[in-house]
């Protein structure tokens, strides 16, 4: 009727309260059941990521377990033990002496083969060098360090040190030394890797190319021993190569220094 007032009778919405009960009810029920699949998933999820931590904390160690087995194996070093070349002096056996022992100036430098800087020191002093240890007023004391090997890569510095080490078995150190520097290759150029190079220039020196001597060479006898003298130098805490001392001062820092003034330091010292 046009009007007319509607209203629901109580039979029907006690029908109709309880339905909404009903559906409240379910619809919290699903909720629970959600939220509890929800629950059980993140359980299931967490499970996974710390199955898959341990996983990579395993492999991790794996490969951190091989890194270490491995260090210090590269195709530039050889295990092997440590065998000084003859005569070798110094703490570990790690110095090729050159010079009377009775000398009262001790020149000390390390140095590697592949240096250009060594070369050039060893050009500018070389003969002032030879002059003080033939007169006895100088000895020297060389150390080989494999630095460029490791900044430019290649095994240059440590097969030339090698060989030079061999020629020290048969007393021919110094005339070796000398030709391998005057007979540097550029920095970047790695010729001294090759052993063939190394035995070529021996030819230079008198009867230093021998059976003996290419086998040690071939065989990196003293390898080993390179290894152990660039230790060394690293933990001496050097700034690089040359690094130059006489009696005990690095000389190769002052500016002023010269092959004369070497000489004249060294005897004056030997005049006591």
């Amino acid at each position: 009727m046009a009007g007319e007032a509607r209203c629901a009778s109580p039979v029907r919405s006690a029908g109709v309260s309880e339905k909404n009960r009903e559906g409240k009810r379910t619809a919290r029920e699903r909720l629970a059941v959600e939220r509890e699949k929800q629950k059980a998933a993140d359980k299931r999820r967490r499970a996974l990521i710390v199955g898959a931590s341990v996983v990579c904390v395993l492999g991790l160690a794996a490969v951190v377990g091989v890194v270490a087995a491995n260090a210090g194996k590269d195709d530039s070093s050889d295990a092997g033990p440590v065998v000084g070349p003859s005569g070798a002096q110094g703490k570990d056996g790690l110095a090729i002496p050159v010079g009377e022992e009775s000398a009262k100036s001790t020149l000390t430098v390390w140095e590697d083969f592949r240096c250009p800087a060594c070369k050039s020191f060893e050009d500018a002093y070389r003969s002032t060098i030879h002059e003080l240890t033939d007169s006895g007023k100088l000895k020297v004391e060389y150390h080989l360090a494999t630095i460029i090997d490791g900044n430019m890569g290649g095994t240059g510095s440590r097969n030339a040190a090698n060989a030079a080490a061999c020629a020290q078995d048969v007393g021919k150190f110094v005339p070796y030394h000398d030709v391998l520097y005057q007979n540097q290759p550029p920095e970047v150029d790695d010729a001294f890797a090759k052993n063939s190079k190394l035995l070529e220039l021996a030819g230079k020196v008198d009867g230093l190319d021998t059976p003996a001597f290419r086998k040690c060479v071939e065989n990196g006898t003293h390898n080993s021993w390179v290894d152990k003298s660039n230790d060394a130098f690293k933990e001496g805490g050097f700034s690089g190569t040359p690094t130059v001392l006489l009696n005990g001062k690095n000389i190769y820092q002052d500016q002023t220094m010269t092959p004369a003034k070497l000489k004249q330091m060294v005897e004056e010292t030997a005049k006591g």
